[in-house]
């Protein structure tokens, strides 16, 4: 059965008092820590797009905890919203600033950057035409903004899912973004100033619900993948690397990432494909899936096949069961050091001892064979790990990792929306001697980072639950 999240979509407007807007989008991927003042660390990104400002219901909000040497604490935090000082625009009813976050050093002077979107803001082109801003690193932070417009006439939901890269200076430094109008492609060199190369508007596969960056051909450019919106009778919408029609790919999904996940220095495309197939056996797989187009000297093309992984794939834990939404959360990231890209792959469905409680599964890069072997998960269940799985937590909502006390063991971030009313909460994992452990784990809860509202933050991003 397909979900369309039309429950939690409306339960979730109920409970803030006012309901949201007709179409929700989505805003897919978890905050990618960075370090935003230079001082070695990075720092974490914890988006809470439902957040409440001055008044305004869920106009949004990021958290940043800066990174130490003890790793994060609650109290070393800046709360950024369109009130702060230095950003533009300012905080309304419903923006969701913090829907999306990217981190790149976008301007190559060695403080990375994170830009936001605010797929929700209404400017002068429209109801929902959305924003996104650049919040430029510096020795201080984060404590200036500058808008990256939109070309498009009449953009829709502009801001939901960012991508940020850089490969190198000028050209090498990519922006996409994406709306259900179209993408956009930015190119650098950007400055702080808000200057930038040029934007261009690619309409040839609109209605795109995620956007990644990777270099597919090994030629040190960042290339583009998207992953539209649901189209007919497939699971997930049509996944594309060469942005025109009759180029998509073999097979489909609803959010992509991408990182080297066999060390041959080809960046290979990951997409997760949540939904149940319309069709058993011929599209889609029972509890979600998902796909993996590697690389090559060629990049990723439609005659590229792809490498399927399910919970039912030799080496994965647990089992592939409807309902399940495996691939509904996804990052590549090398977590366990050993210079190949691993998948994370949130299933934020998945039943244990509650419903949908959650749980996330990491995949191992391998050099050679088919992944699935040396697979592990965790949940609230997991021994060690703060809380247990209740009944609509969502665990897995968003994933993410990143190194954020220079111990040079990545940390991987989980965010569950659900938790204790939909205030959401995000997990930290700590950086083992070959994985992440849920020993000395912690959680960061919306009302310990400061946020204090009853319900709907949504600390850690609400990522695809509004589409499945």
């Amino acid at each position: 059965m397909r979900r369309w999240g039309v429950a939690a979509f409306v339960a979730a407007g109920l409970t803030m008092g006012t309901l949201l807007p007709a179409v929700p989008a989505a805003a897919v991927h978890g905050g990618v820590p960075g370090d935003f003042n230079g001082d070695g660390y990075k720092d974490a990104v914890l988006p809470a797009p439902g957040a409440n400002v001055s008044g305004k219901e869920a106009a949004g909000a990021v958290i940043v905890l800066y990174g130490s040497s003890s790793g994060l604490a609650a109290s070393r935090r800046k709360t950024i919203t369109q009130n702060t000082s230095g950003v533009p625009g300012a905080a309304e009813a419903y923006d969701r600033f913090g829907a999306a976050t990217a981190t790149a050093d976008l301007n190559r002077d060695g403080y990375a950057d994170l830009v936001v979107g605010s797929p929700y803001e209404d400017t002068s082109k429209g109801t929902n035409s959305g924003a996104v801003t650049v919040l430029w690193g510096s020795r201080s932070g984060l404590t200036s903004g500058t808008d990256l417009p939109s070309p498009s006439g009449s953009p829709t939901y502009y801001g939901q899912d960012i991508a940020a890269l850089s490969t190198g200076g000028g050209t090498k430094t990519r922006v996409v973004v994406s709306g259900y109008d179209a993408s956009v492609h930015i190119v650098g060199p950007f400055s702080r100033t808000g200057t930038f190369g040029s934007a261009t508007l690619n309409m040839d596969t609109a209605s795109v619900e995620s956007v990644a960056l990777g270099d597919f051909d090994g030629d040190a450019v960042p290339d583009p993948a998207v992953a539209g919106s649901r189209l007919g009778d497939l699971s997930g919408g049509e996944v594309y690397t060469h942005l025109a029609y009759g180029n998509e790919l073999q097979g489909n999904g609803l959010i992509v990432a991408a990182g080297d996940l066999n060390g041959d220095g080809y960046a290979d495309l990951v997409a997760g494909d949540p939904d149940e197939p319309e069709k058993e056996g011929v599209d889609g797989a029972t509890g979600g899936r998902v796909l993996v187009w590697y690389g090559s000297a060629s990049g990723i093309t439609k005659d590229t096949a792809p490498v399927q992984i399910t919970q039912n794939t030799a080496g994965v834990p647990g089992a592939s069961e409807s309902g399940d939404a495996f691939g509904g959360a996804l990052t590549v990231a090398d977590l366990n050091r050993d210079g190949l890209a691993d998948i994370v792959v949130g299933s934020p469905y998945e039943d244990l001892a509650k419903n949908r409680a959650g749980q996330v599964t990491v995949i191992p890069g391998r050099s050679s064979g088919a992944p699935g072997t040396g697979s592990y998960s965790f949940s609230q269940d997991t021994s060690g790990v703060p809380g247990a799985a209740e009944t609509d937590d969502f665990f897995g909502t968003t994933v993410s990792a990143g190194d954020v006390n220079k111990d040079g063991r990545p940390e991987l971030f989980v965010g569950a929306s659900g938790e204790n009313n939909s205030t959401g909460a995000v997990w930290v994992f700590p950086g083992g001697s070959t994985r992440p452990t849920a020993a000395n784990s912690r959680v960061f809860t919306a009302n310990a980072v400061g946020l204090t509202q009853q319900n709907g933050t949504l600390l850690g991003g609400n990522g695809l639950l509004w589409v499945i």
